[in-house]
């Protein structure tokens, strides 16, 4: 069983998500009943959805991080799993994504860009300077 595999089945027991099919069209996702919230693109790339507000006030945490990759510009997080610590921060965030779903909502109307799978910006090993 792969890290990805391990986190869906484990998020997938949570009773405020459901299985889905992702908007971008690739891999599996889950949702919310406010909408998607993870994607999950291979063994190891798995993009989140996070409010503009959650990842201004988390910036500085989700940079220490090797496993997290900040796109400029988009609601969503890539984590890249290496190891079953990186499980755990996914599943970790996931829970921060949907308290700041409720408390922190997106201003209606926003139009949502897709994820980062969609804009080609999965997490890059090579790229030393981190994210």
């Amino acid at each position: 069983m792969t890290l990805a595999s391990r986190a869906l089945a484990q998020l997938a027991t949570w009773p405020d998500l459901k299985r889905s099919m992702p908007s971008c069209g690739q891999g599996q996702a889950l949702r919310s009943a406010q909408g998607e919230i993870v994607h999950f693109h291979s063994d190891r790339d798995i993009d989140l959805l996070l409010t503009d507000r959650a990842i201004r006030r988390f910036a500085g945490d989700l940079r220490n991080t090797g496993a997290i990759r900040i796109v400029p510009g988009s609601k969503w997080v890539t984590i890249h799993l290496d190891a079953a610590s990186d499980v755990d921060l996914l599943l970790t965030l996931v829970s921060v994504a949907l308290q700041a779903q409720s408390a922190w909502p997106d201003p209606v109307g926003r139009p949502s860009l897709g994820c980062n799978d969609q804009r080609s910006a999965g997490f890059l090993r090579a790229d030393p300077g981190g994210i």
